[in-house]
């Protein structure tokens, strides 16, 4: 299993939400290229940006701080908020972007999504479907920076697109993002049960490096952990030796 650490920039600045709240906020730090440094000298591969202001306004403010990131690291990043047009996977890409994480679009759009994973192929595409659970359980999206709650279900979203070739698909459930509650196991485990093929992406709750092991045993084949890593509940030891033990 793959470990994605995750760096979310809000003003400029490196920060997680709480339960995906915009007033919930902890600045980690001024210079996110630091962090992905940091985090580039570990034993991984990629990591995971999220443009919060993107996510709400579709502006793109913090461009210049993913470019940095881009030039200053080795890691393949994958790049989320509020990417909405082609231009803008276009633009991404070829400023050396690995994967575009698209997410309220593929809820809202489904054509063009679809016409998205045709035209630049399913590995520079990535479908962040975050959820919150209904009173029965059920994984309903949210949209726009999860300012938006949705009546489609997790499931019925990723079968929409599996003829499209949809390939990868971030997994958050918000209410546990950030919250340091750990992973839901019960979520992924059901997803990878009816699509069996896809690269899902688990995010949300990982507290320490156990959560990654659970997560690793019920075959998720990646997962994105940003507040342990940050707050160093998840040493580079430790990151190791899961990565050793793969």
């Amino acid at each position: 299993m793959r470990i994605i650490p995750a760096i979310d920039l809000k003003d400029g600045s490196c920060v997680r939400l709480y339960k995906g709240d915009f007033n919930q906020t902890q600045e980690y730090s001024k210079n996110p290229s630091e962090i992905a440094e940091r985090f580039n000298a570990l034993d991984v591969r990629d990591l995971h940006v999220v443009d919060l202001d993107g996510a709400r306004t579709g502006d793109g403010s913090n461009r210049d701080v993913v470019a940095k990131i881009i030039e200053t690291t080795s890691l393949d990043v994958q790049l989320g908020g509020g990417i909405r047009t082609e231009q803008q996977i276009r633009d991404w890409l070829s400023a050396g972007v690995s994967r575009c994480v698209i997410g309220s679009v593929a809820i809202e759009n489904p054509e063009l999504t679809a016409n998205w994973l045709s035209e630049f192929g399913s590995d520079s595409i990535v479908l962040a479907l975050d959820v919150r659970l209904d009173e029965a359980g059920t994984p309903r999206l949210t949209s726009r920076g999860w300012t938006k709650d949705m009546d489609l279900s997790l499931f019925d979203c990723i079968n929409r697109y599996m003829d499209s070739g949809l390939s990868h698909v971030l997994c958050t459930d918000v209410g546990r993002d950030g919250a340091m509650l750990g992973p839901n196991l019960a979520l992924y485990s059901e997803t990878l049960a009816s699509f069996p093929s896809l690269k899902l992406q688990a995010s949300g709750g990982v507290r320490h490096i156990d959560d990654l092991v659970a997560l690793r045993d019920i075959g998720v084949p990646a997962a994105i952990t940003g507040k342990a890593m940050l707050d160093g509940k998840i040493s580079a030891e430790e990151i190791r030796t899961f990565q050793q033990n793969a």
